[in-house]
């Protein structure tokens, strides 16, 4: 028989284990996830309303604990709690079977009917017999979630009737204070605004959709919205309104009648602002519009190619007000302008226009841009003369092209063969030549364009003199007859402009001294063949020239322009006026008919200083035959 201390022990060791045991359960029923074991699986049914064509469905993939009441936290059990509470109630034979039906009944969805045959009433059965019954409880939570979604579903739809019929078996079913107070003043607010949206359906059925006043359906729907806000037929009538100008809009893109097409959906953003066919409609409509706009530019920019620029201009502006952002507008405004100031070509572009009836091409020219300037020289410049008075702005609105480089002997000998031209020199029997033993320029005896400025035989490449204004005026008018096309001198103006180059200095590359050698001038360092020099001349400058140089021997100005300052003076249109008083503020020459003396600009290599200055002008007999004075064109564009 065993001793006292061992019957202790063995009392104390049973007792322990039975404590053990008894701990096991209560945790296994309530914790079993500590001891990764998966407790049965309850179900959850949809709320799917029956009325909706669908019958109460059981979905049997969500286990009732992940489902619950979305309204109430799902707060767990501690393990002092579990002790407290005990192990769980057994659930008896009888309650079992309630459940069984219950569930059954469910499932078929006889959620109410048939009367003392229903899930709700099983469920209650279930609780008379055992209030705390887990399954029946969340069963009861399940059908109410259900039953108050229908009901907001018939809100929705505005079925009043259907809404408060489930509103009540909502209220008779587990359920949150503040979902069924949030659900009968919906209720509420329907029973308001039912009437108001039978009246907007008539007027909608009477194509009174829009209107002054009140007695519209836009008016009523917008009524309804502010009791209202989430009203769904409310904002389905919107939609029918707004579906009717989106429509109006449609029809009119088709119809290119964007204007209209603007107006309209002004209109219709005022229904529902923001809404998605309003945005969807601005999508298509864009889309139309940019198509037919790149299909008018198209045709605008055929128009320019076709040299037809007043149809290109209206085509172009046509394709701009459809669609502001086309891409290539840019571009075709930019040949549009280039059309209209340059026929097309762009500023600084050297061509040369072919003869009509022979070979060969007129002399090359470069195109001008437009632009404005600073015509005549202020009182403070050194070397100032009166006839450069008033100083005064001269636009230049049109481009023009104008001769690269003065006219050289070959290409006036081509004039003078092709219509057997005598120039003024021939005809009066005299020209003009430099004298090196006087270091002066006489008069002499067989002298004409065909001499140097000694009187040799001229290179085919030197710049052509001893031709007079008329000689000059006379090549112009043939080249114009060859080519087609609109050939003149220079206005005085023109020929300013274009020497300047933009700048605003005494000469077109500063004020004082050439910072290198870039024209034929009178250079200090110059030496004639028996050692003249020149008494006023530009110090530290040696051009290796004593007379004209032949053509493009130096750089262009800024414009593109050969010896536009020293080399050859040259003529141009303009009468001779001793001042700019009444001179036109444009580019076109001042002339007035039968005088007799023209206007020389530009200096010369055997100029001073003081002569080759931009605003430098000298007025000249137009028979006047020199080796110091020469020509270059200009060709209209």
């Amino acid at each position: 028989m065993p001793g006292t201390e061992n019957v202790n022990k063995q009392r104390n060791w049973g007792g322990a284990l039975g404590i053990l045991v008894l701990a096991f359960a209560l945790v296994y029923r309530f914790f079993p996830g500590i001891l990764h074991v998966e407790p049965q699986s309850q179900v959850q049914t949809t709320t799917t309303s029956p009325q909706m064509g669908k019958p109460w469905v059981i979905d049997r993939s969500q286990p009732l604990a992940e489902a619950g009441d979305r309204t109430r936290p799902i707060v767990g059990t501690t393990l002092a709690e579990a002790i407290a509470m005990g192990p769980p109630a057994p659930v008896s034979k009888e309650i079992a079977a309630l459940l069984k039906a219950a569930r059954a009944q469910e499932e078929a969805g006889k959620l109410f009917e048939p009367p003392g045959n229903n899930a709700v009433g099983l469920y209650r059965q279930v609780l008379a017999g055992d209030p705390n019954n887990p399954a029946a409880h969340n069963a009861l939570q399940r059908i109410g979630g259900a039953v108050r979604d229908w009901s907001l579903a018939a809100l929705e739809r505005g079925d009043e009737a259907e809404a408060q019929r489930y509103a009540a078996q909502f209220a008779d079913l587990p359920h949150s204070e503040a979902e069924l107070e949030n659900l009968r003043a919906r209720l509420q607010r329907l029973g308001q605004v039912m009437p108001m949206l039978t009246a907007a359906a008539e007027l909608l059925k009477q194509n009174r959709l829009v209107g002054e006043g009140d007695n519209n359906a836009l008016a009523v729907y917008r009524k309804v919205l502010k009791i209202d806000p989430g009203n769904c037929i409310a904002d389905e009538g919107l939609g029918r309104i707004e579906r009717g100008y989106l429509e109006r809009a449609l029809g009119a893109a088709a119809q290119d009648d964007f204007a209209s097409v603007d107006k309209i959906l002004a209109e219709a953003s005022s229904i529902r602002p923001g809404s998605q066919a309003l945005l969807d409609t601005r999508s298509q409509i864009e889309g139309l519009r940019r198509q037919r706009g790149e299909t008018v530019l198209a045709q605008a920019r055929s128009a320019l190619d076709a040299g037809n620029a007043d149809l290109a201009e209206r085509l172009g502006k046509d394709a701009q007000a459809i669609s502001t952002d086309l891409v290539g507008l840019d571009d075709f405004n930019e040949r549009l302008r280039n059309a209209r100031l340059y026929a097309s070509f762009s500023p600084g572009q050297v061509f040369s226009d072919r003869f009509l009836d022979t070979s060969g091409s007129a002399p090359a020219v470069v195109v001008i841009p437009a632009g404005q300037f600073k015509m005549g020289s202020p009182a403070s410049e050194e070397g100032h003369r009166d006839e450069e008075d008033p100083q005064r702005t001269v636009v230049i609105p049109a481009g023009f092209a104008m001769g690269q480089s003065e006219i050289t002997v070959g290409q006036f000998r081509e004039f003078v063969k092709a219509v057997g031209y005598q120039t003024d020199a021939e005809r009066l029997g005299t020209g003009s030549v430099y004298d090196e033993s006087s270091g002066r320029m006489i008069d002499r005896r067989g002298i004409d364009w065909q001499r140097d400025y000694k009187g040799d035989r001229a290179a085919e490449k030197l710049p052509v003199l001893n031709v007079s204004w008329n000689d000059a005026h006379e090549y112009v008018a043939w080249l114009s007859q060859r080519t087609g096309k609109r050939y003149r001198l220079p206005s005085e103006a023109e020929f300013e402009y274009a020497l300047r180059a933009n700048s605003t200095s005494r000469y077109w590359w500063g004020d004082g001294n050439p910072p290198n050698v870039l024209a034929n001038l009178t250079g200090d360092g110059d030496r004639s063949p028996s050692k003249r020099s020149w008494g006023h001349s530009f110090t530290r400058y040696h051009d290796g020239y004593w007379g004209p140089a032949p053509v493009r021997t130096f750089a262009a100005n800024p414009f593109g322009l050969f010896d536009i300052d020293g080399n050859l003076s040259e003529w141009v249109d303009d009468c001779w006026h001793d001042n700019y008083v009444r001179a036109p503020r444009s580019s076109a020459a001042w002339i007035n008919p039968g005088c007799e003396l023209r206007v020389v600009r530009g200096g010369s290599w055997g100029s001073s200083p003081l002569q080759i200055r931009s605003a430098y002008r000298l007025g000249v007999a137009a028979g006047t035959r020199s080796a110091r004075v020469g020509f270059r064109i200009v060709r209209e564009l």
